[in-house]
């Protein structure tokens, strides 16, 4: 009995300490833009926690067999480190392709 109990409160014990801590900021929306087209779409937010994305949709070769929405965007945020961090992407027909300076580039 006592060794369930030492195992409950070791595992009780190990999910508190792996919890992220419970600091929250309230961040406020500085900016938002938004347009929704015919064929496409494009938005910008900017919140007060350093945190920003824009990105932009568009359909290509519409009406074909080979319709498809690409997607071009970034976005940034402030890290735990304090630093910012910024990734641009693309997603289209040959997925999601992401690239930041803190991002591994494949090798050739």
């Amino acid at each position: 009995m006592k060794f369930t109990i030492a195992i409950a409160f070791t595992c009780i014990l190990a999910c508190a300490l792996a919890a992220p801590p419970a600091i929250q900021q309230d961040a406020q929306v500085l900016r938002f833009d938004s347009d929704v087209l015919p064929e496409g779409y494009k938005f910008a937010v900017e919140t007060s926690d350093g945190k920003s994305h824009q990105e932009e949709g568009q359909l290509k070769d519409v009406g074909t067999d080979h319709e498809a929405l690409v997607v071009r965007g970034s976005y940034a945020y402030v890290g735990d480190d304090g630093q910012t961090y910024s990734i641009q992407y693309l997603a289209d027909e040959n997925g999601f392709q992401p690239e930041g300076a803190h991002l591994p580039r494949p090798v050739q």
